[in-house]
């Protein structure tokens, strides 16, 4: 008799537990599905929006430009830079016992212009921006002002989500070339000081060593970053429930998505352009 409720327990467990996986694998499909068509829709009122007398707003796009990326700055040149001084540490370190430490410019180069810029930047405008716009759209959701909108005969995807979007793709790869040149030159000064390198002949032999493939390398990784904190911040924010409090989680869920995105689209687009 104990055996058998012993085996029913495990059972139930078992389905209580594939039910589980079950609905997460259901809910991620649904969010992809999502994410997929408002990126359909936002192309499709770019270029069909002014036809049917319903353009994108300009100003919202330059009003989102503002936010995501010339507000965002400081921060990001900041961290670009202390990465970089970083990496040139590191490196220098590494090298040293080969007695090749004169030599770090290579790696330094192809890292930060085709890998930790993009990166560093994506995960920047994830946290800051990504987040910000999940909190706004659930918010609106939660005041029903999205239904608001649907009732006045405003499509929400060319209202809210198309800005974002192409506020995203022009500014955080701007951002990427900031990150590319603030991350280069403090690693320059750094190289200077411990290796007594002039920047002179620092800069000429990063020319030497990269060519444009390699910045649009990164710049490409950029653009795809954009679209997948555009995309998922929107995703969260229109999929609240539960007043304010889902309005947190919603923005939490979000920013842990959209990092781990970034991540994961890194090492695919490295494993496949490395082959």
């Amino acid at each position: 008799m104990f055996q058998n409720i012993s085996i029913n327990a495990s059972i139930n467990a078992c389905t209580r537990f594939l039910e589980r996986v079950g609905r997460l694998v259901v809910t991620g499909i649904e969010e992809v599905g999502n994410g997929g068509v408002m990126v359909g829709e936002s192309i499709y009122w770019l270029i069909f929006g002014a036809r049917l007398k319903q353009p994108v707003r300009m100003n919202a796009i330059i009003q989102q430009m503002m936010e995501i990326g010339i507000f965002a700055v400081p921060i990001i040149a900041m961290l670009a830079g202390a990465i970089s001084v970083t990496l040139a540490i590191q490196g220098i370190y590494s090298l040293r016992i080969f007695g090749a430490e004169s030599h770090v410019t290579f790696g330094l180069a192809f890292a930060v212009v085709r890998e930790f810029a993009p990166l560093i930047t994506g995960i920047l405008v994830a946290g800051r921006s990504g987040s910000a716009l999940a909190a706004r759209i659930g918010t609106m959701k939660i005041n029903q002002e999205i239904d608001a909108l649907k009732v006045m005969g405003i499509n929400p995807v060319r209202y809210l989500v198309v800005p974002p979007l192409v506020a995203m793709l022009v500014m955080v790869p701007c951002l990427t070339m900031m990150s590319d040149v603030v991350g280069l030159f403090l690693a320059g000064v750094y190289i200077n000081m411990e290796l007594g390198i002039s920047l002179a002949a620092y800069f000429d032999e990063i020319t030497k060593i990269l060519d444009i493939d390699d910045v649009l390398h990164g710049l490409g990784k950029s653009c795809i970053y954009a679209v997948l904190i555009a995309v998922i911040g929107v995703v969260n924010g229109a999929g609240v429930e539960g007043g304010a409090e889902g309005v947190g989680k919603a923005t939490t869920r979000s920013v842990v998505q959209a990092i781990s995105s970034i991540i994961i689209a890194a090492m695919i687009v490295v494993y496949v352009t490395a082959r």
